[in-house]
């Protein structure tokens, strides 16, 4: 590695945060679903900026948006109309089949404004949120996240929110009364180690809140936009939640997020939420152009098939004595190990390819859609050739 690129990486560790368990090494450059060191070495990115990037790194259409956009007005606050705006929203609105979008910064924002907007249209205070589930970690989205390891440090947290186990429908039947504003789902359970949502659970959950007077939240944070092989995850099992989190590829890449609400929702009253960054032109430029990219491609039935393809291959070549399960949606796939994920990820890093945990103990892959055949199958290999090494 060049000297400089060692010094700039001790001068960011001295003044980070201290937040980041860094690993070593220096992006500088990405295209697609490649990433490049400070000294040239090409990585094939299964990390996918944590589930940011579906469209790669630097896509030309959103690059080409940003620009544009760049050169108009960059930020303008929602106490104003702006056309840009008005076209994303009406766009993102039509996509989800929802009818109003609050737009903010990021996913935790998204999950604070959902909360905050299910206690204000119910009147109620409780929100019962799944097992192993995870939604930020703001001090909201942490009350709703289930891990305790990042919980505790942070407690007492909000009340009124408990967890019930995912996919039991009868748990959750038993947790909903008429203290309960919402239910908060992933429809598949990302950092809480890729499980899917069972088929008829989302079904049922939607019956169940409808009869209980609560709303459905499914946190599309890291599932939507075309990672799971639809454009929102919920698709898969045709139901339609009352509001809905976006965060990550929302934009390309470019920091937003956005809380869709469908008609048991309707507007919000006048200043009971507020975002000073949320809805800018910049970021509505890129939404649009993502979306565009997204509903007008191939993309989207790429990661299906792509995923398909992956997951059948990886559960008949995978040694069992290292794996213990593989599973996922699309080109969202989890693989549970039976040893530790860090040495698998460490190993797989000298090969050239990037990849994250899920938990201590599954591998998780969220590659760009646009990555080329041949880079997902090396990845592929690169998976299997290590665990075998690690089986012994």
């Amino acid at each position: 590695m060049v000297s400089a690129a060692l010094d700039l990486m001790t001068l960011e560790q001295a003044h980070t945060s201290g937040a980041y368990l860094k690993r070593d090494l220096q992006i500088v450059r990405g295209e697609g679903a490649a990433l490049y060191d400070a000294d040239g070495s090409r990585y094939i990115d299964c990390v996918g900026g944590q589930g940011a990037a579906n469209l790669g790194h630097n896509h030309p259409a959103v690059v080409a948006a940003l620009r544009e956009q760049m050169e108009t007005l960059i930020s303008c606050p929602e106490m104003f109309h702006n056309p840009m705006r008005a076209r994303y929203q009406a766009e993102l609105c039509r996509a989800a089949n929802m009818e109003r979008v609050f737009l903010c910064s990021s996913g935790a924002e998204a999950i604070e404004g959902a909360l905050k907007i299910a206690r204000l249209v119910t009147g109620r205070t409780g929100i019962v949120a799944a097992m192993r589930g995870f939604h930020g970690r703001t001090m909201g989205a942490l009350s709703a996240t289930w891990e305790k390891s990042y919980r505790q440090p942070f407690e007492p947290l909000i009340a009124g929110i408990v967890h019930v186990p995912y996919n039991s429908i009868e748990r959750l039947a038993e947790a909903l009364d008429e203290s309960v504003a919402a239910v908060i789902l992933e429809p598949v359970q990302g950092e809480g180690g890729v499980h899917p949502a069972a088929d008829g659970y989302l079904i049922a959950a939607r019956e169940l809140c409808q009869r209980s007077g609560s709303l459905l939240i499914l946190d599309e944070i890291q599932t939507g936009f075309g990672r799971t092989g639809d454009l929102f995850a919920h698709q898969h099992d045709g139901v339609q939640p009352d509001l809905m989190c976006l965060a990550k590829s929302i934009a390309g890449g470019v920091p937003m997020g956005a809380v869709l609400m469908g008609e048991r929702v309707g507007a919000l009253p006048p200043a009971s939420h507020g975002s000073t960054f949320g809805g800018s032109p910049l970021a509505c430029a890129a939404g649009l152009a993502a979306l565009d990219v997204l509903e007008n491609g191939d993309l989207i039935e790429r990661a299906r098939t792509l995923g398909h393809e992956v997951m059948t291959y990886l559960r008949h070549h995978l040694p069992t004595s290292a794996v213990r399960e593989v599973r996922g949606r699309g080109l969202m796939i989890g693989i549970e190990l039976r040893g530790k994920a860090a040495p698998v990820l460490r190993a797989l890093q000298a090969r050239g390819v990037l990849a994250l945990p899920a938990g201590p103990t599954v591998l998780r892959l969220l590659p760009p859609l646009v990555i080329e055949e041949d880079d997902l199958w090396q990845a592929v290999h690169a998976i299997e050739e290590v665990l075998r090494d690690a089986a012994g």
